[in-house]
C-alpha cells in the first residue's frame, strides 16, 4: 500500500478473545454442535462473610485446614469462592500458625 491509500475497513469485528478458536457462542461450527446451550456459572457467596459466619482466626485450625490442599498450599480464591479481602486475613493467618507450628508448611507423602 502506498502512503496515500485509505486502509480497507473490516467487514465486521473478530469474535473471541485470544486464539483463533470458536467463540463462546457459535453455533453449528462450534465445538458442541447445533442447539448446544451456553453454560453460566452461578456465582458462589463468601463462605467467611454474612451472618453466623466462623471468624479467621489463626488458632482455628479446622478452619484453616479447609482452605488448605493436601499437599500444605493454600487454595486460590476461585477455587473455595472466597472473597478478596477474606482472602487476605486467610493467608496471614494460616502464615501465622504454620509460623507457630500448628499447620504444616509442606505434607510430607
Amino acid at each position: 500500500m502506498s502512503e496515500f491509500q485509505a486502509r480497507p475497513e473490516r467487514s465486521a469485528p473478530r469474535e473471541g478473545g485470544f486464539g483463533g478458536g470458536a467463540g463462546r457462542d457459535a453455533g453449528a461450527a462450534g465445538a458442541g454442535g447445533p442447539g448446544r446451550k451456553v453454560f453460566f456459572r452461578r456465582r458462589k457467596s463468601c463462605p467467611l462473610s454474612g451472618p453466623n459466619a466462623p471468624t479467621v482466626d489463626y488458632k482455628d485450625v479446622k478452619l484453616l485446614g479447609r482452605f488448605i490442599s493436601e499437599r500444605g498450599k493454600i487454595l486460590p480464591s476461585r477455587i473455595t469462592a472466597v472473597s478478596a479481602k477474606k482472602q487476605r486475613a486467610l493467608s496471614q493467618a494460616i502464615k501465622r500458625a504454620r509460623n507457630l507450628a500448628l499447620l504444616p508448611y509442606v505434607v510430607q507423602s
